[in-house]
């Protein structure tokens, strides 16, 4: 099954995933879709508040980050790592638990990232807000660095995080019941 959906003027065709008997997800996947891609870093640029550095997790949200660092003519974006890598020297490291992923997993930001927010003003962005779990761990690793939090923005919120007023997207993704009708 899919799910077409359009995104500030572009549609895609998305593929429904089981993450439950009873539950569906649309997965957005930038991977590989330049043009969205760069439609969607310009369109959250637009709405994006002043900012010193953008921030986000590994990893589907990291083509999306590159864009818009590039686009507002920044040199740097920070993405937290799901695991310890051997150059980060004490790493800063929080848990999540996304609706994605079956498991806990552990992020991370290394010693020289954690410096590149000290004292900084840090866009969280996303390519698919959920739970919000991911974007809690963000900050969270973003405060212990120091940075000050000026906005949350993703492509897209899904289900009752659309409803939020503390996060900017572009559009909602709707949930499915276990026969893909929309909830």
């Amino acid at each position: 099954m899919k799910y077409e959906i359009d995104i500030a003027g572009m549609k895609r065709e998305l593929k429904l995933f089981k993450v439950a008997d009873d539950l569906q997800i649309a997965a957005f996947i930038l991977y590989g879709d330049v043009a969205i891609t760069k439609h969607a870093a310009e369109k959250l640029l637009s709405k994006a508040p002043d900012f010193d550095i953008i921030m986000t997790a590994a990893s589907k949200s990291i083509p999306l980050v590159y864009e818009m660092t590039a686009m507002a003519g920044k040199e740097e974006y920070v993405v937290a790592l799901k695991g310890r890598k051997v150059y980060m020297g004490t790493p800063l490291e929080t848990a999540v638990h996304s609706i994605t992923t079956r498991t806990e997993q552990t992020i991370c930001i290394g010693e020289d990232d954690a410096a590149k927010l000290r004292g900084r003003k840090v866009l969280i962005v996303d390519d698919v807000i959920s739970t919000g779990e991911s974007l809690k761990a963000i900050e969270t690793l973003a405060e212990k660095a120091g940075g000050r939090i000026v906005g949350r923005m993703a492509v897209l919120a899904e289900g009752e995080a659309y409803d939020r007023t503390d996060i900017t997207v572009l559009g909602k993704l709707p949930l499915f019941d276990g026969d893909g009708k929309v909830l």
